[in-house]
């Protein structure tokens, strides 16, 4: 399949045409140079895009994403030349760490916020680990010695930047709260209205609005089949997973086990 048939195909957008165009070049530059090339970081939704490009254009091997630690949310597609056998994870990205005195209070949206007021674009960005009077940030390598001079406070609040190694990353644990219950049927408005505490008739009327995605994809359809393992998401409300799915009751329900991210 030919590069325009494989973006046609595969791009919902102008904008993610762009985006998927560029991990195309990446791709290309490695294999036709033979030396390691990346993206900048990309969303879940970006990611799963990008990956979905890749297979479809039969490249399965050779490539891999990476956030600087299990779990990472935000992650930056490598390209792997064929010495190399897995990413130079420190020459891609930083990480940098922050800490501000025990009266200060910072949030994730203010670390950002005085990230981007410094003209640093978010693809620049991964990761951001905020605790109770730190933060961990994961960056782009080539953004690192940058932040390190320039970042100096969010707000009114000051600080120092330092580098840290990303085996030394403080990662939060992630709270999330079980929930189990049976439901009717595997759909989506169905396992949404217990993932976000609410009717089926209101979970319907949320996903119809194009305010939820499921893993990381926005749909705008109530039947859409959920199953273990999926994560759904809405704006405003958080996301969680559906951990497991169950046998059938007496009533014909079924069980499942859902985990919300606090």
């Amino acid at each position: 399949m030919d590069r325009t048939t494989l973006l046609d195909r595969a791009a919902r957008s102008a904008e993610e045409r762009a985006l998927l165009s560029h991990v195309l070049d990446r791709c290309e530059q490695s294999r036709t140079r033979n030396v390691p090339a990346r993206t900048d970081f990309l969303s879940p939704a970006e990611l799963r895009s990008a990956t979905e490009l890749l297979h479809a254009a039969k490249y399965h091997d050779g490539w891999a994403a990476i956030g600087g630690y299990e779990g990472a949310e935000r992650r930056m597609l490598c390209f792997l030349p064929d010495w190399q056998e897995e990413p130079d994870a420190e020459a891609c990205l930083a990480a940098l760490r922050v800490r501000w005195h025990e009266t200060e209070t910072l949030s994730h949206r203010d670390l950002l916020g005085s990230l981007t007021a410094l003209g640093i674009v978010r693809s620049k960005l991964g990761d951001i680990l905020a605790s109770e009077r730190s933060a961990d940030v994961i960056v782009c390598a080539d953004a690192a010695d940058f932040l390190l001079r320039e970042w100096t406070g969010a707000g009114r609040v000051r600080f120092h930047a330092e580098r840290v190694a990303l085996a030394a990353l403080d990662v939060p644990e992630r709270r999330v709260a079980e929930v189990r219950d049976t439901v009717a049927t595997l759909r989506l408005d169905a396992v949404a209205s217990t993932g976000f505490g609410m009717s089926r008739a209101k979970a319907a009327e949320l996903i119809a609005s194009g305010r939820v995605q499921l893993n990381h994809r926005e749909t705008a359809k109530p039947d859409a089949p959920v199953a273990r393992g999926d994560v759904v998401s809405a704006r405003g409300l958080g996301k969680f997973e559906l951990a497991e799915v169950g046998g059938l009751s007496r009533k014909g329900r079924t069980a499942i086990l859902i985990r919300r991210y606090l």
